[in-house]
């Protein structure tokens, strides 16, 4: 039996499989429609108010990506929006860009995007069926896996979740029931990490954000469902399993420029760990809502709830408190537009908000 994913940290989990991840049958004699890892995204009139799941900026550009393969850019700082050409129409969950011309975006069916120009134009790199066969090809031939099997089987109807590109070589994809790959050549090729982490029991992986603890920091972090965390102390060779100190699931993770690990999840329990998650602070938020993006930048911390509060506190600073804007849609996205304000992506649309002085 699938395990059900919750909260909005990747809502399209849930939802978007709706929208995304079944063709739909024509009328009779009609021409049958196409698979969405084979017809380009769905065009919209108004591409800021498509249900968007996450933000990057590339260089002075922010990129959006969502539904139906949706992906916005501006060149404004967010005040106005374009789509991008994207050549499949599946939910699109994250996005990243090493460089300003050099960008990644991952999502449901398994798929891994690629543009060289800034988020203009994608290519299709991988999708679910060519991931399966990596990891199924990454089996000790004398040690069968029946999950992995089943991976194979079903098709490539597991969607990834989240992604990092330390460079514009190395990076790395992590989602649904465990999967996880690395690319060392831009995403020429991939390996599987998945049967490599101390995940058996396939829990979905949410979140993976690196440590800034100094120049020479080589630490990752995996965060996902019942609490699980994992850590790498060197670039993603290796991971360890960390206790934390709620088993619900988390949905998104940040790291402040001096190292401290934040992790946001289910019923608004959030945690801080100065120590690279070998103990915690607990972050008191004001209502019991699923925590659903954080960022760190700026000497503050910000998260996102699922009532569409904007909380803030400065780094290393209790307690968290609103910004006083008015209820947003769900967000599922933070990002620092450059200007003093804050572009948030949510199920409904594209928002500016302004930041408090800093």
């Amino acid at each position: 039996m699938m395990r059900r994913c919750n909260g909005a940290a990747r809502i399209a989990l849930a939802g978007a499989l709706a929208l995304g991840g079944f063709a739909f049958a024509g009328a009779a004699g009609a021409a049958p429609v196409a698979e969405p890892l084979d017809r380009p995204a769905t065009l919209v009139r108004q591409p800021e108010r498509a249900a968007f799941q996450a933000l990057a900026a590339a260089g002075g550009r922010l990129v959006a990506v969502g539904e139906r393969g949706v992906i916005a850019l501006s060149d404004d700082k967010g005040a106005s929006w374009r789509q991008a050409k994207v050549p499949v129409s599946v939910t699109l969950t994250a996005v990243a860009f090493p460089t300003p011309t050099l960008g990644w975006a991952v999502g449901h069916y398994g798929v891994v995007l690629h543009s060289r120009d800034g988020g203009e134009s994608w290519v299709k790199q991988l999708d679910g069926v060519a991931a399966a066969r990596i990891i199924a090809d990454s089996l000790p031939k004398d040690g069968p896996s029946h999950r992995i099997g089943q991976l194979v089987e079903e098709g490539p109807d597991k969607p990834f979740l989240d992604l990092f590109f330390p460079t514009a070589d190395t990076g790395f994809i992590v989602g649904a029931f465990g999967l996880a790959l690395r690319t060392d050549d831009g995403g020429k090729s991939w390996s599987s990490l998945t049967l490599a982490l101390p995940n058996p029991d396939g829990l979905h992986l949410y979140a993976i954000r690196a440590g800034r603890g100094n120049a020479g920091d080589q630490t990752l972090y995996i965060a996902g469902e019942q609490g699980l965390l994992l850590r790498s102390d060197d670039g993603g060779h290796g991971f360890t399993r960390l206790s934390t100190p709620y088993r619900g699931s988390w949905f998104t993770a940040a790291v402040d420029a001096s190292g401290a690990l934040v992790l946001g999840g289910l019923r608004g329990n959030a945690f801080r760990s100065t120590d690279r998650g070998e103990s915690w602070q607990p972050i008191e938020l004001p209502a019991p809502v699923s925590v659903t993006a954080a960022t760190s930048g700026s000497g503050r911390l910000l998260l996102a709830n699922q009532a569409g509060q904007i909380l803030m506190a400065r780094d290393g600073a209790t307690p968290v408190a609103p910004l006083p804007t008015p209820p947003l849609p769900t967000p599922t996205g933070l990002l620092d537009s450059g200007d003093g304000g804050l572009v948030v992506a949510t199920l409904r649309g594209l928002w500016r908000v302004p930041q408090p002085n800093r």
